[in-house]
């Protein structure tokens, strides 16, 4: 296996992982549970390792970090779109101390 197979293997596997959160994200119109730092961190990471790609002419890193990018954004896109479809989050109980010390 050469060096571009193992990149194109890795950019193939880090860009899948973030199909799923999207897919949940757009059947349930639900986002509460996503942090928003995440995607957006991702993305800044991205652009620079698109940079990197690009100033190399490496295609496992051009081709991974577009589509990555192009799902994150998508993300935080569904992130604000679907924030107000969200129940309101109610505050966790209180436990009262029943027992004597």
């Amino acid at each position: 296996m050469n060096n571009t197979s193992i990149g194109l293997a890795a950019a193939f596997l880090t860009t899948v992982a973030a199909v799923p959160q999207v897919i949940r994200c757009w059947r349930t119109r639900h986002v509460r549970d996503i942090s928003l730092w995440q995607p957006l961190l991702l993305v800044a990471g991205m652009v620079l390792w698109l940079w990197y790609g690009l100033a190399l002419g490496d295609p496992p890193l051009i081709i991974g970090n577009i589509v990555s990018l192009a799902l994150n954004l998508t993300l935080i896109y569904l992130k604000f779109h679907f924030a107000a479809n969200d129940p309101p989050v109610e505050p966790a109980p209180i436990p009262l101390m029943t027992e004597e010390l």
